[in-house]
């Protein structure tokens, strides 16, 4: 699945009390960005992820986070956003907001 007009236009809804965004299409997914620093995914399956490591990893998988992994079972430092967040973009915006305040 290619990431669609429909698709970048429900990021930046989903995350509008992040401020302003940039993104970028990257290998059929896109790469989320606040003031230049990437702080979120959007897969090819039209998955949401945050960039999280450590403390926050762990907050993120309190809340039933799932760790982003490649076909070939590479793993990487993103997770889901938690259910609860992917249609209430305050609830959204939160969580952006501690993964930028967490790199």
């Amino acid at each position: 699945m290619a990431v669609s007009d429909a698709d970048i236009e429900r990021i930046h809804e989903l995350f509008e009390g992040v401020g302003h965004l940039t993104h970028r299409k990257m290998m059929g997914g896109l790469s989320i960005y606040s003031d230049g620093q990437i702080f979120a995914i959007l897969s090819s399956q039209g998955r949401v992820y945050l960039k999280a490591s450590g403390n926050f990893a762990d907050d993120l998988a309190a809340e039933g986070a799932e760790k982003f992994q490649m076909e070939d079972g590479r793993g990487m430092n993103y997770w889901t956003l938690p259910d609860v967040a992917l249609d209430d973009p305050d609830a959204a915006s939160d969580w952006a907001r501690r993964a930028l305040a967490a790199l």
